[in-house]
């Protein structure tokens, strides 16, 4: 695994799911973020911290996030 991989799996566990939201829908085409293991690692926690928010969270969250590039 190299540091940058390292790295950003330390980022994707403390991050909250607002924020692995707006990186998910909002990162360029092609991001290595989103690719092979890590991709998967990804995904695989953000789809676990959506399910683990409260009724009502994960639609709070997709509003706060929007779909505009920022």
């Amino acid at each position: 695994m190299t540091d940058f991989e390292k790295g950003m799996r330390k980022w994707i566990d403390a991050a909250c799911y607002e924020d692995l939201l707006r990186k998910w829908r909002h990162a360029p085409v092609g991001d290595k973020v989103f690719q092979g293991e890590l991709g998967q690692y990804y995904s695989e926690v953000m789809f676990r911290k959506r399910d683990e928010m409260p009724d009502g969270g994960a639609v709070r969250a997709s509003k706060n996030v929007g779909w505009d590039a920022h």
